[in-house]
């Protein structure tokens, strides 16, 4: 299936693309270059591409563009694992691949939510709107990915998804921590350059 109808179908129609999905072989590698990695860069180029036009910082905007899609990269392996690892405490399966699918597919909406970036501070929000939706994708798939019971599925998602939020604070210092110089150094030349 194209990048496209996947992305669309785990959009518009997730209850019915999961069990898809939980059938199709893949690699951890097939998966990252022809799905993770073009939709994952979607966000950090936008960003990019907004605080170049409307901020002009463009060595601020590349650092933290390409720290926040490496971290991504890493967050969606990191994040496989952790549901890997849970799974059989909720009657789940310890399968990696499967774990690697669910996280990567579900995050399908954060990830186009990432085009509205090009837009300031009202691009955040539907990002924040398409993480939610994200979540409820999560859910949707716990079972025909995880085969974790029905019954245990809300608990299941629950206890990853607040694992993963731990993880993402935790990356967003470290993205944070990353930009502080570059905030700096941009301060201090400002403030040079003013009479």
């Amino acid at each position: 299936m194209s990048l496209v109808d996947r992305a669309r179908n785990m959009i518009v129609r997730p209850a019915f693309e999961w069990p898809v999905v939980s059938v199709e072989p893949a690699t951890p590698a097939s998966l990252y270059t022809s799905y993770i990695i073009p939709l994952a860069a979607i966000g950090p180029i936008c960003a990019f591409v907004s605080n170049f036009v409307f901020l002009h910082h463009l060595v601020l905007g590349l650092v933290t563009g390409v720290l926040s899609f490496v971290l991504e990269l890493a967050y969606v392996f990191v994040a496989a694992i952790i549901a890997q690892s849970l799974a059989p405490s909720f009657g789940g399966v310890s399968d990696r691949m499967a774990a690697l699918k669910w996280i990567a597919y579900s995050y399908t909406p954060r990830w186009i939510a990432g085009f509205a970036l090009l837009i300031p501070l009202v691009g955040a929000l539907v990002v924040l709107v398409a993480s939610l939706y994200s979540l409820y994708v999560l859910y949707l798939g716990a079972v025909p990915m995880m085969r974790v019971p029905q019954e245990k599925a809300v608990g299941y998602v629950v206890v990853d998804v607040l694992v993963l939020i731990v993880l993402g604070f935790l990356i967003g210092i470290v993205v944070g921590l990353a930009t502080v110089p570059f905030l700096m150094a941009g301060a201090l030349s400002h403030a040079a350059t003013s009479p």
